[in-house]
């Protein structure tokens, strides 16, 4: 079971100093504390587990390899909680090291911390590769006896999503090969973007500064103080394209060889069958967005620029504040008090698991150096709990954020607790169902509470842009990454022509209204998803048409909504799309799905361009 991380650095002590001392010091963001995993990189429990983990999954490994061809039901679903306990201990350790790298991403010692985590969870794994391999070169008339009996009911989903895999699988000595090169290859690869990104700086009114505050000052009201930062920007990654662009180069080729051997059609058709979702149903999104460009993003920019009073936006105007929007400065306590009432009053059992992330130092929230710029939810292991990354710095958007997170939290808790280590992992387009719908609760509570007509159209329109970053954005970057591996095929990319294909899906999805300098061609090249999991971004998009359609449901048929919302969680990835959709009255896989999410964000348009 893997899960997807983008991260930074910081120390265990550092963590919990933030929970102590002043009254000034409680009401900043909190630091996390990792104790519940470990109480540092040396402490001796890590050693100890990693021994009785490699002597488990050594005699694991004895007890079962090359032997489930006959094997029976009850010994295979024995074998099945043996195998989820080693993967749950090997998680374990491997969360806290993400976990500390992520908070400490420049800090060196983590970082060869994670490092020797990784090469040692790859050397124990290297045990237990045989299992799923084995159990995916059983006859469908073998696994459908298994899967028959009672005592494999647990197993079913998991079996059944493993054997998708099936016509792709290599030879047990290929695939070990491809497992031990990767502490060397991808990840390796990964780890350097990371400590790249985190070192970079700019210089911010004479300061040198953390790229990441660069990007928050692109929201700042001063036009002047955002050209600033978005000139920055662009010098700091084209001083760094180099390698940036080999990174992005070696990774895709890397990608390509893998496909190559497994004989995927197409870039895209290993992440569309991790997400257990259909090549047509991903083709059938990224075209109903790509055909709605005008009527969204197109037509909601040029009434930014009339606000704004532009003849034609520049990059550095598409996250401004519009006129009369004040400025934020909502303190931790105010923006976790907004998020936690929004998801009581929608369900107090969801509000009650979101207390638990806010009364606990389970989220590092502070905007320090050498921390990663972006955010995320680390569902760790079902029997500790989910850990949130973000900075806060008291605008809106970081209270979106913080609810968009708390949302994956809470999933992640309902899953792991409901369905255990190996049955919780949910696929990244349902993923992301429940963080988009937390942020629709947000929305939807600050939005009923506001009584002034003005201050209602500021958050409409605030909605409809993070709507837009969601859904347009994401699809963009989608088809940017679509045309990088692409074109990749015929040899590398120069940075010069990865900056043109950026140029040309940001011209044809966000519209006339904005003139794009050259030096905004270097902006693909800060975007870890790109690196981390390719494709991943369509994702957003999926999970935000889909929950327009369930909020749809919610405001039309309340009753009984909340606990087949629950349901829905708790399922984790037992169950597909259209399983989980169906209670709901809906199906992703019909032409006209995606249409209905996309309408409710032209309506929103449609209220603002009525009010002028």
């Amino acid at each position: 079971m893997t899960h997807d991380l983008f991260a930074r650095p910081f120390s265990v002590a550092s963590a919990t100093s933030g929970q102590e001392g002043s009254s000034s010091e409680k009401s900043a963001p909190p630091r996390w504390d990792l104790g519940d995993l470990y109480e540092s990189p040396s402490d001796p429990q890590i050693t100890d587990d990693f021994a009785a983990l490699e002597q488990a999954a050594q005699q694991f490994g004895q007890a079962w390899k090359g032997k489930l061809g006959d094997i029976s039901p009850k010994a295979l679903a024995g074998a099945f909680g043996d195998y989820e306990r080693i993967e749950e201990g090997l998680g374990r350790i491997g969360s806290f090291a993400q976990l500390g790298f992520a908070a400490h991403t420049t800090d060196g010692a983590w970082g060869r911390f994670s490092q020797g985590v990784q090469e040692r969870l790859t050397d124990i794994s290297g045990h237990l590769l045989f299992f799923t391999l084995e159990l995916n070169r059983l006859t469908d008339e073998q696994a459908d006896m298994l899967l028959a009996a009672p005592e494999m009911e647990k197993w079913r989903p998991y079996i059944r999503d493993l054997r998708v895999f099936k016509p792709y699988q290599l030879s047990d000595e290929v695939e070990q090969v491809l497992m031990d090169k990767s502490v060397t290859g991808r990840n390796a690869w990964n780890r350097l973007f990371d400590e790249t990104m985190a070192e970079l700086t700019v210089t911010l009114n004479g300061e040198e500064r953390p790229l990441g505050e660069a990007f928050n000052t692109l929201t700042h009201r001063d036009r002047a103080r955002r050209q600033q930062a978005a000139e920055q920007i662009s010098g700091v990654l084209a001083k760094n394209s180099r390698l940036l662009t080999q990174i992005t180069n070696t990774l895709a080729k890397d990608k390509a060889i893998a496909d190559k051997m497994r004989g995927y059609p197409r870039p895209t058709s290993s992440r569309n069958r991790a997400n257990m979702v259909e090549d047509d149903v991903v083709d059938a999104l990224v075209a109903a967005v790509n055909d709605a460009y005008p009527r969204l993003s197109h037509r909601y920019y040029a009434l930014k620029a009339k606000w704004l009073g532009l003849e034609k936006l520049e990059h550095w105007d598409r996250n401004a504040p519009l006129p009369g929007e004040q400025e934020s400065d909502l303190s931790w306590q105010e923006g976790c008090k907004i998020v936690r009432d929004a998801y009581t009053q929608f369900d107090p059992a969801l509000g009650a698991l979101v207390g638990r992330f806010l009364d606990n130092p389970w989220i590092d929230a502070a905007a320090v150096p050498g921390k990663s710029s972006g955010a995320f939810a680390h569902p760790v292991t079902p029997s500790v709990h989910p850990y949130i990354l973000m900075n806060y710095h008291g605008r809106a958007r970081d209270v979106m954020t913080l609810a968009h997170e708390l949302g994956h939290g809470v999933h992640q808790i309902l899953a792991g607790e409901t369905q255990g280590y190996l049955n919780a992992s949910t696929p990244l387009t349902l993923a992301e169902t429940a963080s988009v719908f937390g942020e629709m609760l947000t929305f939807q509570s600050l939005l009923e509470r506001e009584r002034d007509p003005e201050r209602r159209r500021l958050l409409l329109a605030s909605k409809v842009e993070d709507m837009l970053n969601t859904v347009v954005r994401q699809i963009a970057f989608y088809q940017f990454e679509v045309k990088v591996h692409d074109e990749r095929g015929d040899g590398e990319l120069s940075s010069e022509r990865l900056g043109e294909i950026w140029k040309e899906v940001q011209e044809r999805s966000l519209g006339p209204a904005f003139r794009f300098t050259p030096d905004y061609n270097h902006y693909w090249s800060y975007i870890p998803h790109f690196v981390h999991s390719p494709f991943y971004v369509y994702a957003y998009a999926f999970g935000d048409c889909l929950v327009n359609a369930l909020y749809g449901v919610y405001q039309a048929q309340p009753e009984g909504f909340v606990e087949k919302y629950r349901t829905m969680l708790q399922a984790g990835g037992t169950l597909r799309h259209k399983e989980l959709l169906a209670p709901f009255g809906l199906d992703a896989s019909q032409p006209d799905f995606w249409k209905t999410g996309l309408d409710i964000i032209s309506g929103l348009i449609d209220q603002l361009e009525q009010e002028g």
